[in-house]
């Protein structure tokens, strides 16, 4: 079993101090409720500063704001991010990575014309077809589909039962999670007087390097021309991007997020749980938009969203609070027009 002391731990995360025994040695990581004393645990929201009075660990992470909270007796670690201090230290902890035999299985189908780079796993029951390119040190799990004339970058990670579908393509060091479809026809379809038809969808979907994909996503392929999701995008599980949807660089999508097609996102913008971006809009570099909400309209860069349809903060609030203010208000003019009544009849 490995055991770390706060000394060690402290110099690891860059700490600014500790406060307390810093030869306290622990073996893992647990919540403050959790924890045993051989635990280290976080503190990182004051909203459970109460948990820190019970708690069992043996060393807590603390903001040094929150440092007057620490108690005799006890060790703390004082971070500059506890967040991130307390990531790195999950890391100490972490079982090390499966590794993958870098072969073909035996049961995997690869077409002769596909070309695979040196050092790649493609796993049981995956399928390589025709045409398609995977690159060096990329891992192809089992029961992965990737398409005719798809492209896989290097050092990607592709977990089991991802579906890449044809003339796609993915970049390096990417990571698809279990479920993910990518290439899937975006949703076209016009009226005509013996029903629905098919819009066809002719395009692609291009993912860029340093992607991480949640499970069970979907990314839908352009109606024609390209989906992009651009470098260092970040999706949570079950996201819907919608057909030549453009998604910005180091942008956040929290789970169950949907982007309906055609809509352009800039860089660094954060959309949160179950949010909705509508059609055809664009929206502007850093925007954030609460979970829930949703943009109908262009939002220039930078302001921070919330509602539906999204408004800032101030107009929500504002909007939120009138009918407070409605009543007593009408309450005043109750109380003025008792007066004036009194006064006329004196």
């Amino acid at each position: 079993m490995k055991t770390v002391s706060a000394k060690e731990i402290a110099e690891m995360v860059k700490a600014i101090r500790i406060i307390g025994d810093e030869n306290v040695c622990v073996s893992g990581v647990s919540s403050l409720k959790d924890a045993t004393n051989d635990k280290i645990s976080f503190l990182g929201n004051k909203k459970y500063q109460d948990q820190l009075e019970s708690t069992q660990a043996a060393i807590v992470l603390i903001a040094e704001d929150n440092s007057y909270l620490a108690k005799e007796g006890k060790t703390y670690i004082v971070c500059e991010n506890v967040d991130v201090a307390f990531s790195r230290v999950i890391m100490i902890f972490a079982p090390e990575a499966i590794p993958y035999e870098r072969n073909i299985h035996p049961t995997a189908a690869v077409d002769p014309t596909a070309k695979i780079g040196v050092n790649v796993h493609v796993g049981a029951n995956a399928v390589v077809d025709a045409g398609a390119e995977i690159g060096d040190n990329t891992c192809i799990c089992a029961g992965t589909y990737i398409g005719r004339e798809a492209k896989v970058g290097c050092d990607t990670l592709i977990y089991p039962n991802a579906t890449i579908l044809d003339r796609c393509i993915v970049g390096n060091k990417v990571i698809i999670h279990s479920g993910v479809v990518i290439g899937a026809d975006g949703f076209g379809f016009y009226p005509t007087p013996n029903g629905l038809a098919k819009i066809p969808q002719t395009g692609i979907v291009r993912i860029d390097d340093d992607v991480e994909i949640g499970a069970n996503t979907t990314i839908d392929r352009a109606r024609f021309g390209v989906t992009w999701i651009k470098t260092n995008v970040k999706i949570d599980d079950q996201v819907m991007v919608g057909h030549n949807v453009v998604v910005g660089e180091s942008s956040i999508l929290v789970a169950q997020v949907g982007i309906a097609g055609s809509a352009t996102l800039g860089r660094g913008v954060i959309l949160g749980g179950k949010a909705g971006i509508n059609g055809h809009v664009t929206v502007g570099d850093g925007v954030q938009l609460a979970g829930t909400s949703n943009i109908v309209k262009d939002t220039p860069p930078g302001v921070i969203l919330l509602g539906s349809p999204a408004e800032s903060q101030r107009d929500f609030m504002g909007r939120i609070a009138l009918p407070n203010k409605v009543a007593k208000l009408k309450d005043k003019i109750a109380e003025l027009t008792e007066r004036l009544e009194k006064l006329e009849n004196k």
